[in-house]
Formats: C-alpha cells, sequence, structure tokens
C-alpha cells in the first residue's frame, strides 16, 4: 500500500516550481500558452490517438464516455481557449483597495497566487489543459489528479506541455500529472503543507469523498441538478428553443438540464415545449399530470411515469423529468428541495416574477428566458474555467482568473508603533 511518502517527489517538485514562477513574465506566460494551443492543433492525431485507446475501454453508453471524448473540434475548441485566456488581462498585482490611516499606515489590498492549486477530475481530458492554462496564467503551479479513464489521454497532453515549458527553459513541474493509481488521490488529500487548495470537478459521489476525507482546503464544485420553470406567462417558442438547447445541447455537463418544471395552467403548451427532444430521443419521466397532457403526443417508448428519486436526479444523459406545479411559489420550494445550488432557470414573461426569480433562487447562476448551457467560464467572458463552484466561500459559480487569486495586505509606514 502506498503512502505520502511515496509521491513526495511529485509535491516537492510543484512545491519548489512555486517558488520559481513568479519570476515569470506576463508576456513569456501568453507566449507559452499560445505555443500550447498550437502545439495541440499540431499534435491533434496523436491526441485523439492516444484518447482512443481510453475511449476503447469505455462503454459508449456510460455518461462519461462523452465528456472522456476528444475530436478535432473539441481540440480546436480548446485551442481557441487558451488563446484566449493569453489574452486577458494578468489578475495579479491588482490593487483592490488602498488607503491611508490617521497615523499614517499606508494600506494597500494586492491580488496574489494561490499557491499550488490540486485539482482532482474524472474522465475530462480537456480539465488538464483549462487547469494548466488558467494556473499558469494566475502564477499557480497546478497539480493534477486524473482519473484512470482518462489515464492515455492525460499523459499525452502533460507531455506536450512539458515540452512547450523545456522549450522555453521553464521549469515543467509547473504543472504535475499525479499517477492514475488510487492511491495518489489519497496522497493528494494527505498533502498538507505542499498542496495549497484542492479543487474536485466531477460526480457529486467523487466530491462528497474530497470533502469528507481531503485535509486539504476544498473549493467544492458542486453537481448539476438543474431546472428551467416554465411559468404561467411564459412564452412557449422562446421555451421550446431554450428547453431543447438546455437539455441536449451537451447532456454529459453539469449545466444540463435535469427537470422542466411546467406551470398547471400552461399542461396544454407541454406538447410543443418537448416536441423538439424526441429527434434527440430523450426520455422523460412526467409526473401525473404531464404525463396525461403529452401522452399520445409524444412517443411512447421515451415517455414514463416519474417516481420520486427522478426528481433531483442529475441524469448526465438523454433524460429529463417533468414536475407540474400550481403556483410560483411552489416551483420555488420544489427548486429549494431538490437543486444543487448551480443553475437555475426561468422562462415567463412576468417582470415581476422574473425579479422575484432572480432575487430568491439559491444558485450559482439564475437565468431568466435563456438557457442554462451558459454556465461556463468561455461564455461569462473568463477565457476558460477551472470548475464552477456551488458554495459560498472564495468563490461561486464559473471560476476563471480572478477566481485563482487571493490577495495580501501591504503595509507602509514611516516608524509608527501601535500603543494602548
Amino acid at each position: 500500500m502506498k503512502t505520502l511518502t511515496d509521491y513526495q517527489q511529485y509535491f516537492e517538485n510543484a512545491l519548489a516550481a512555486s517558488g520559481q514562477i513568479s519570476g515569470i513574465s506576463s508576456a513569456t506566460i501568453s507566449i507559452v500558452l499560445n505555443d500550447v494551443a498550437k502545439a495541440a492543433i499540431e499534435q491533434t492525431d496523436h491526441l485523439l490517438a492516444e484518447n482512443k485507446k481510453d475511449l476503447d475501454r469505455m462503454d459508449p453508453m456510460d455518461p462519461k464516455f462523452d465528456r472522456l471524448k476528444l475530436t478535432e473540434a473539441r481540440i480546436r475548441d480548446i485551442a481557441n481557449e487558451m488563446v484566449n485566456v493569453a489574452g486577458l488581462p494578468n489578475p495579479l498585482g491588482h490593487v483592490i483597495s488602498e488607503k491611508t490611516m490617521p497615523n499614517g499606515l499606508q494600506i494597500s489590498r494586492v491580488s496574489v497566487p494561490l499557491g499550488v492549486v490540486g485539482v482532482i477530475y474524472e474522465a475530462r481530458p480537456n480539465v488538464t489543459f483549462d487547469v494548466f492554462a488558467l494556473c499558469f496564467k494566475t502564477g499557480n503551479v497546478s497539480v493534477l489528479k486524473g482519473g484512470s479513464d482518462a489515464e492515455y489521454s492525460n499523459k499525452a497532453i502533460i507531455s506536450l506541455i512539458h515540452a512547450v515549458l523545456s522549450k522555453h527553459g521553464l521549469n515543467p513541474h509547473i504543472t504535475v500529472l499525479l499517477p492514475a493509481e488510487r492511491e495518489a488521490t489519497e496522497a493528494l488529500f494527505n498533502a498538507v503543507g505542499y498542496i495549497d487548495v484542492l479543487i474536485p470537478r466531477g460526480s457529486q459521489q467523487l466530491i462528497d469523498r474530497v470533502r469528507r476525507q481531503s485535509r486539504v482546503p476544498v473549493i467544492e464544485t458542486g453537481a448539476g441538478i438543474v431546472h428551467t420553470y416554465f411559468d404561467e406567462t411564459g412564452d412557449p417558442e422562446k421555451g421550446a428553443a431554450i428547453v431543447f438547447n438546455a437539455k441536449t445541447r451537451r447532456v454529459s455537463v453539469c449545466n444540463a438540464l435535469d427537470c422542466l418544471i411546467v406551470h398547471q395552467n400552461r399542461l396544454s403548451e407541454l406538447a410543443q415545449l418537448v416536441e423538439p427532444l424526441a429527434a434527440k430521443n430523450v426520455e422523460i419521466f412526467a409526473d401525473e399530470a404531464a404525463f396525461s397532457a403529452i401522452e399520445n403526443k409524444y412517443p411512447g417508448s421515451l415517455l414514463h411515469h416519474a417516481s420520486p428519486e427522478h426528481f433531483g436526479t442529475e441524469f448526465l444523459s438523454y433524460k429529463m423529468a417533468i414536475k407540474t406545479v400550481g403556483s410560483f411559489t411552489e416551483a420555488l420550494d420544489h427548486i429549494a428541495l431538490n437543486g444543487s445550488k448551480h443553475s437555475e432557470a426561468i422562462i415567463t414573461e412576468d417582470a415581476a416574477h422574473a425579479a422575484e426569480f432572480l432575487n430568491k433562487v439559491d444558485a450559482a447562476a439564475v437565468y431568466v428566458n435563456a438557457s442554462t448551457a451558459f454556465t461556463d467560464g468561455a461564455q461569462f467572458g473568463l477565457g476558460a474555467e477551472i470548475g464552477i463552484s456551488t458554495q459560498k466561500l472564495h468563490a461561486r459559480g464559473p471560476m476563471g482568473l480572478q477566481e485563482l487569486t487571493s490577495y495580501k495586505w501591504l503595509v507602509k509606514g514611516n516608524g509608527q508603533i501601535r500603543t494602548p
């Protein structure tokens, strides 16, 4: 059984790199990120070949399969996001506040890196690129623990990044990939003194485990149990487009729609709202009122009676629940009871309901008349994201460059001493 000692060299390498990264200029950081993006495009065939080794070991019906899969288009998107990050302003050294005290002390609060950032994630090779780019841009060293499902993909990506760093004379341990074995996860949980903060990305099971077992401080990125409420005044044309996009754009991501809530007075238009979903073979688990409203109007093989467990479930697949409510308040109550504080939406033409929904719904991202698919760092203008935080301490929602910084107080005096 391996212990922290067996992985100590990885953590020591990361800690040593943390002391060196602060000397890298913003110009060099941008050049390196652009070169990594260029290398990703140039090595697309190699990345896809290594990714195929991982895909061949996974059941295509597994919800993680789509997250694991790389394509030429996805690699281009990854490269473009890296170029976007390279072009964003550097958030380090930003003076958040400053003041001069009555005793003459000049006090300022300035943004600084978090330090060494550990990220544990499952079958998501794009995360390897994203975490490196965001951490490198913000002067943080990244220690990555990917899942065994993506072992070949992650090794290929890290090898690419290390080659670019070395070409520029930089310490390759600016980003460290731990072995895929389970013992490395336990070592990461206990790497106190080496890792400043740990960020999990993946299933609720993974996140719960990290929260329970890690001795390193955790920024929690939560599962996305996502609702869209079609209000009594909702526009059915807008609604159909929003529901279709939120559910089917990419079903394996955390911002995908899980439950459509519909006001009972609009059940006559429910068939119109869900009709486009049939083209994607979306299975619907509907409560009794909703089932009756769309029976014989939605393919019978895709329509099922809902059970209690279908509400509050993150499907990560072509499945969706429907809940009927009698009032706006009942919709809010259902979201509060079953949501995960990730992303929630309302479709309404009632300005008062829109304002109240924005004000009362407790989630990292709250929408009016728009798809929850927009909960994404790039879509929010952050360049990319390291995760979507559903907690309220330090960061909330998509975590980009700013969320990977902390701050320190700088105090300048001229001989002042404190007296009682």
